[in-house]
C-alpha cells in the first residue's frame, strides 16, 4: 500500500480536507492557522541572525492570516518585522482574528507601497491555494517587489504555495510568480508544487500535515502519487542463481538514421547497463562497424530497408524505436514494421512524430514524449501542455491507448489507477541524448519482466536518480554517458 503522505491533490481537494479537519476534529480554523505559522517559522528561525529584518506580505484571506501569525512569532523572537497588507486587510473570520492579534501585540500594518524595505527574509503570505485568477495590479507589483528583494540578498519563504503558481497544475497563468527559496505546504501535498513551473518557483519544499489526514473513507482520490527511491528495492528483486540471458529480455533498439548514430548507441548502452540480457540494434548499414567497435556487447544489424528488421522483431521481447530515427522513407518503413509486429514497445523521439502524423493505437506501448512531442501528439501548442501537464498526460493516454511518460520537471507517468510523479532529476538532464538513455532503460526493464506501468515508472525513477548521483560533480556538462555509468548500482538496489 503506497504511503499516503506521498499522494498529490488539487487545491480544491486540499481545501476540502482542511474543511473536514475543522468540522470533524474539534480543531478551530484559527488553531490550524497558528500551527501553519509555527511550521513556517521553524524553517526561518534556524537561518536567522539576531534582530533580522523580516518583511511579511499579507493578503486579505486565510493565507494572509498565516502571515500575521508568522509576524507575531518573529516579533516575539526579537526580530524586526514589517507587515505589508496587499489588496487590503482581512475582514473578519480566522484571518481577521490573526490580524487583530498582531495589532494587539503592538504590531503595525502598512499598505503595500510598491517597494519593500531592506530585509533578510520576505514571507509570501498573499494567496496560497485560494488563488483562482491571474495576478494583476497590486498583487503583481508585490511579486515584482519580492523578486527585487531577493536579488538584493533576501531569502523568500512562501506560505503553502508561491503566489502566482496554480497549486493544481503547476502553471503560472499571469507569467509571474514569487520565486521562493523555501515553500512550506500544509494539510496535503499539492500537485502544482511538483510539476510544471512548481519545481522552479518553490525552492526547497517542506510539508507539514498539521493534523491527521481526514480522508478515511477514501472518497477524495489523489490525482497523482510521488515516486519514492525505496521502490527500487521492491520492484527490482535479486535474480535467480540459475538465470540465463534469455530470462532478462531480448531488447531491440531501432533508429540511427544518417548522421544520428549516437542516439541509438546511447539508448542501447543504457539498456545494457539497466540489465537487459541481450541488446540488438537495427540501424543504417553505415553505422554497424562504428557501433560494434564502440560497444562490442551489442548485436548490431544493418537495415537499409525493413526486410532485415523482420527476423529481429520476431526474436525480440521488446522493441524501442525512435532514437535518431528521422522521418524519411527509411524511418517510415521501419516504423511500420515495428507497429505490425505488435511487440511490446517503447516509442520515443521521431517515432512519436510519425505517430502524430498518422495516429494509431500501438499494441502494449510506452510513449515517452517531451512537452513539444506531446503537443504534436495532441495537435495543440506546447504552452497548452505545460499549462496542465496532468490533463495532457490523460489526453495522450486516452487518444493512443498507451502508457505515457510526459517528460520534464516533475515527469508524470501513467499508472494502473493513479499516475505517478517523479520528484527527482535536475536541470543538467536538459541535454541531447538524455531521452535516448531513458528509452533504453525503460525497454530493458520491460524486457526483464516488469509490466508496462512498472517499467515506465521505475525506468523514470532510475534515470532521474542516476542523473542526481552524477550531478554531484555539477549540473553543467552532465552527459547521458555520466548517467549510464551510474545505472548499474541503482538497478541492483534490490540485491541488498
Amino acid at each position: 500500500m503506497p504511503d499516503s503522505s506521498l499522494f498529490l491533490y488539487t487545491a480544491a481537494q486540499v481545501r476540502e480536507l482542511d474543511r473536514r479537519a475543522v468540522a470533524s476534529m474539534g480543531i478551530s480554523g484559527y488553531d490550524l492557522m497558528q500551527r501553519a505559522a509555527r511550521a513556517c517559522w521553524r524553517e526561518i528561525a534556524g537561518h536567522c541572525r539576531p534582530a533580522s529584518v523580516i518583511v511579511v506580505l499579507c493578503g486579505s484571506g486565510n493565507n494572509g492570516g498565516d502571515g500575521y501569525e508568522i509576524a507575531r512569532l518573529a516579533m516575539a523572537d526579537g526580530h524586526v518585522v514589517h507587515v505589508c497588507a496587499v489588496e487590503g486587510v482581512p475582514q473578519g473570520g480566522d484571518a481577521g482574528h490573526a490580524h487583530a492579534a498582531w495589532l494587539g501585540d503592538g504590531g503595525a500594518v502598512a499598505a503595500f507601497a510598491g517597494v519593500l524595505p531592506d530585509c533578510d527574509w520576505v514571507v509570501d503570505a498573499l494567496f496560497g491555494t485560494g488563488l483562482s485568477r491571474k495576478l494583476s495590479g497590486e498583487a503583481l507589483a508585490a511579486v515584482a517587489a519580492t523578486r527585487a528583494a531577493r536579488q538584493h540578498g533576501a531569502r523568500v519563504l512562501a506560505v503553502d504555495v508561491p503566489s502566482g503558481l496554480d497549486a493544481s497544475t503547476g502553471d503560472v497563468p499571469s507569467g509571474e510568480a514569487v520565486q521562493a527559496d523555501v515553500t512550506v505546504s500544509f494539510i496535503a501535498r499539492k500537485l502544482g508544487l511538483f510539476t510544471g513551473q512548481g519545481p522552479a518557483v518553490s525552492g526547497a519544499r517542506h510539508f507539514d500535515a498539521l493534523v491527521e489526514p481526514q480522508n478515511q473513507d477514501g472518497d477524495i482520490q489523489p490525482v497523482a502519487r510521488l515516486l519514492a527511491e525505496s521502490e527500487l528495492q521492491t520492484q527490482l528483486r535479486p535474480r535467480s542463481r540459475v538465470a540465463h540471458k534469455g530470462d532478462h529480455g531480448r531488447v531491440l533498439i531501432v533508429g540511427g538514421n544518417h548522421g544520428m548514430m549516437g542516439a541509438v548507441l546511447i539508448a542501447a548502452r543504457a539498456a545494457l547497463r539497466a540489465g537487459a540480457g541481450l541488446v540488438m540494434v537495427a540501424t543504417r548499414q553505415e553505422h554497424v562497424a562504428a557501433i560494434t567497435a564502440a560497444q562490442p556487447e551489442l548485436m548490431c544489424h544493418g537495415c537499409d530497408d525493413a526486410t532485415p528488421l523482420r527476423p529481429l522483431l520476431h526474436t525480440a521481447d521488446v522493441v524501442a524505436i525512435g532514437p535518431g530515427l528521422g522521418t524519411d522513407s527509411w524511418a517510415r518503413a521501419l516504423w511500420s514494421s515495428v507497429l505490425d509486429s505488435c511487440k511490446p514497445s517503447v516509442i520515443d523521439a521521431d517515432a512519436l512524430n510519425l505517430l502524430a502524423i498518422e495516429p494509431t493505437t500501438p499494441t502494449d506501448a510506452i510513449l515517452t514524449p517531451h512537452p513539444g512531442e506531446a503537443a504534436r501528439l495532441l495537435g495543440c501548442r506546447t504552452a497548452e501542455v505545460q499549462a496542465d501537464r496532468l490533463a495532457a498526460l490523460h489526453a495522450i493516454e486516452r487518444r493512443y491507448g498507451a502508457t505515457v511518460v510526459l517528460k520534464g520537471a516533475g515527469s508524470l507517468i501513467s499508472g494502473r489507477q493513479t499516475p505517478v510523479l517523479c520528484p527527482y532529476g535536475n536541470p543538467g538532464m536538459a541535454v541531447a541524448g538524455m531521452g535516448d538513455a531513458l528509452t533504453g532503460i525503460v525497454a530493458a526493464l520491460r524486457g526483464q519482466g516488469l509490466d508496462v506501468c512498472e517499467a515506465a515508472q521505475i525506468g523514470v525513477l532510475v534515470h532521474a536518480l542516476a542523473a542526481d548521483h552524477a550531478a554531484v560533480q555539477g549540473e553543467r556538462g552532465l552527459l547521458p554517458s555520466d548517467v549510464i555509468d551510474r545505472l548499474r548500482a541503482l538497478v541492483n538496489r534490490g540485491d541488498h
